[in-house]
Protein backbone atom coordinates (compact mmCIF):
# COMPACT_ATOMS: atom_id res chain seq x y z
CA UNK A 1 0.00 0.00 0.00
CA UNK A 2 1.29 3.14 -0.90
CA UNK A 3 1.43 6.06 1.98
CA UNK A 4 -0.65 9.65 1.80
CA UNK A 5 -0.06 12.65 4.07
CA UNK A 6 -1.91 12.46 7.43
CA UNK A 7 -4.96 14.23 6.70
CA UNK A 8 -4.76 14.82 3.23
CA UNK A 9 -7.67 14.80 0.67
CA UNK A 10 -5.60 12.11 -0.59
CA UNK A 11 -5.77 10.03 2.49
CA UNK A 12 -9.60 10.53 2.44
CA UNK A 13 -10.02 10.09 -1.28
CA UNK A 14 -8.57 6.62 -0.31
CA UNK A 15 -10.98 6.16 2.50
CA UNK A 16 -13.81 6.64 0.16
CA UNK A 17 -12.49 4.36 -2.54
CA UNK A 18 -12.24 1.76 0.45
CA UNK A 19 -15.77 1.98 0.94
CA UNK A 20 -16.63 1.81 -2.61
CA UNK A 21 -14.95 -1.31 -3.18
CA UNK A 22 -15.91 -3.09 0.36
CA UNK A 23 -18.46 -5.09 -0.89
CA UNK A 24 -16.20 -6.37 -3.96
CA UNK A 25 -18.31 -3.60 -6.94
CA UNK A 26 -19.21 -0.30 -7.26
CA UNK A 27 -22.51 -0.13 -8.34
CA UNK A 28 -24.76 2.72 -10.11
CA UNK A 29 -26.26 3.38 -6.72
CA UNK A 30 -23.01 4.41 -4.78
CA UNK A 31 -21.90 6.56 -7.98
CA UNK A 32 -25.12 8.53 -7.70
CA UNK A 33 -24.47 9.06 -4.29
CA UNK A 34 -20.96 10.36 -4.87
CA UNK A 35 -23.17 12.93 -7.33
CA UNK A 36 -25.51 14.03 -5.45
CA UNK A 37 -23.51 14.47 -2.71
CA UNK A 38 -20.66 16.27 -4.13
CA UNK A 39 -18.30 13.71 -2.22
CA UNK A 40 -15.29 14.49 -4.54
CA UNK A 41 -15.79 18.27 -4.21
CA UNK A 42 -16.23 17.96 -0.39
CA UNK A 43 -12.74 16.51 -0.54
CA UNK A 44 -10.95 18.61 -1.63
CA UNK A 45 -10.43 16.78 -4.90
CA UNK A 46 -11.15 17.20 -8.53
CA UNK A 47 -12.60 14.43 -10.06
CA UNK A 48 -9.48 13.22 -12.21
CA UNK A 49 -7.73 13.63 -9.14
CA UNK A 50 -9.91 10.91 -7.30
CA UNK A 51 -9.90 8.63 -10.56
CA UNK A 52 -6.49 8.45 -10.20
CA UNK A 53 -6.59 7.80 -6.38
CA UNK A 54 -8.94 5.11 -6.93
CA UNK A 55 -7.32 3.71 -9.88
CA UNK A 56 -3.50 3.55 -7.53
CA UNK A 57 -5.78 2.58 -4.61
CA UNK A 58 -7.16 -1.06 -7.13
CA UNK A 59 -3.42 -1.36 -8.21
CA UNK A 60 -2.54 -1.48 -4.36
CA UNK A 61 -5.37 -4.25 -4.19
CA UNK A 62 -4.03 -6.41 -6.50
CA UNK A 63 -0.49 -6.37 -4.80
CA UNK A 64 -1.58 -6.28 -0.99
CA UNK A 65 -4.98 -8.43 -0.83
CA UNK A 66 -5.60 -11.66 -0.74
CA UNK A 67 -8.01 -13.63 -3.24
CA UNK A 68 -11.25 -15.67 -2.52
CA UNK A 69 -12.21 -19.03 -3.43
CA UNK A 70 -14.69 -17.00 -5.56
CA UNK A 71 -11.67 -15.10 -6.94
CA UNK A 72 -13.05 -11.69 -5.07
CA UNK A 73 -9.83 -9.43 -3.15
CA UNK A 74 -9.61 -8.21 0.00
CA UNK A 75 -7.54 -6.24 2.30
CA UNK A 76 -6.44 -7.71 5.21
CA UNK A 77 -7.05 -5.93 8.57
CA UNK A 78 -3.56 -4.97 9.16
CA UNK A 79 -3.54 -3.03 6.21
CA UNK A 80 -7.07 -1.51 6.37
CA UNK A 81 -5.65 -0.09 9.82
CA UNK A 82 -2.95 1.41 7.84
CA UNK A 83 -5.33 3.09 5.70
CA UNK A 84 -7.56 4.20 8.79
CA UNK A 85 -4.28 5.33 10.27
CA UNK A 86 -3.78 8.16 7.73
CA UNK A 87 -6.41 10.54 8.83
CA UNK A 88 -6.20 11.48 12.11
CA UNK A 89 -8.18 14.85 12.41
CA UNK A 90 -11.17 13.95 14.84
CA UNK A 91 -13.60 15.78 12.67
CA UNK A 92 -12.74 14.72 9.04
CA UNK A 93 -13.17 11.22 11.02
CA UNK A 94 -16.59 11.14 11.71
CA UNK A 95 -16.86 13.17 7.65
CA UNK A 96 -15.28 10.11 6.56
CA UNK A 97 -17.68 8.49 8.78
CA UNK A 98 -20.35 10.09 7.43
CA UNK A 99 -19.63 9.51 4.12
CA UNK A 100 -18.47 5.96 4.53
CA UNK A 101 -22.40 5.36 5.77
CA UNK A 102 -23.65 6.77 3.01
CA UNK A 103 -22.19 4.31 0.70
CA UNK A 104 -22.62 1.12 2.01
CA UNK A 105 -26.38 1.95 2.66
CA UNK A 106 -26.58 3.44 -0.57
CA UNK A 107 -27.95 0.25 -2.38
CA UNK A 108 -29.59 -0.52 0.69
CA UNK A 109 -28.18 -3.79 1.65
CA UNK A 110 -25.09 -3.95 3.94
CA UNK A 111 -22.61 -6.83 3.55
CA UNK A 112 -20.83 -8.49 6.11
CA UNK A 113 -17.39 -6.56 4.35
CA UNK A 114 -18.59 -3.12 4.62
CA UNK A 115 -20.20 -3.82 8.20
CA UNK A 116 -16.75 -4.81 8.89
CA UNK A 117 -14.92 -1.93 7.23
CA UNK A 118 -17.73 0.20 9.07
CA UNK A 119 -17.01 -1.86 12.54
CA UNK A 120 -12.78 -1.43 12.12
CA UNK A 121 -12.99 2.24 11.66
CA UNK A 122 -15.37 2.64 14.76
CA UNK A 123 -12.77 1.16 16.59
CA UNK A 124 -9.64 2.79 15.29
CA UNK A 125 -10.91 5.93 15.29
CA UNK A 126 -12.81 5.58 18.78
CA UNK A 127 -16.17 6.49 17.95
CA UNK A 128 -18.84 5.55 19.37
CA UNK A 129 -21.68 4.89 16.66
CA UNK A 130 -24.58 5.98 19.10
CA UNK A 131 -23.30 9.09 20.18
CA UNK A 132 -22.02 9.52 16.37
CA UNK A 133 -25.81 8.68 15.35
CA UNK A 134 -27.22 10.94 17.73
CA UNK A 135 -25.03 13.50 16.56
CA UNK A 136 -25.36 13.33 12.69
CA UNK A 137 -29.17 13.37 13.04
CA UNK A 138 -30.69 16.74 12.67
CA UNK A 139 -33.71 16.98 15.52
CA UNK A 140 -37.13 17.03 13.58
CA UNK A 141 -39.81 19.76 13.96
CA UNK A 142 -43.12 18.90 15.83
CA UNK A 143 -46.55 20.07 13.74
CA UNK A 144 -46.31 23.12 15.85
CA UNK A 145 -42.78 24.08 14.16
CA UNK A 146 -41.09 22.93 18.37
CA UNK A 147 -38.26 21.33 18.37
CA UNK A 148 -38.70 17.51 18.99
CA UNK A 149 -37.47 16.95 22.90
CA UNK A 150 -37.39 20.29 23.56
CA UNK A 151 -39.31 21.76 26.27
CA UNK A 152 -42.54 23.43 25.67
CA UNK A 153 -42.69 27.24 25.58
Amino acid sequence: MRNYPIDSPEAAGRMVALALMADGNVNRSELLLLERQQVVNRLGLDHEQFDSIYYDYCTDMLGSAYRHDAGGLELDAGNIRIILSEIQDPGLQKKLLRMMLDIVNADHRLTANEADLISQALKHWEIDLHAFSESSVPRHRSASGAQAGAPPA
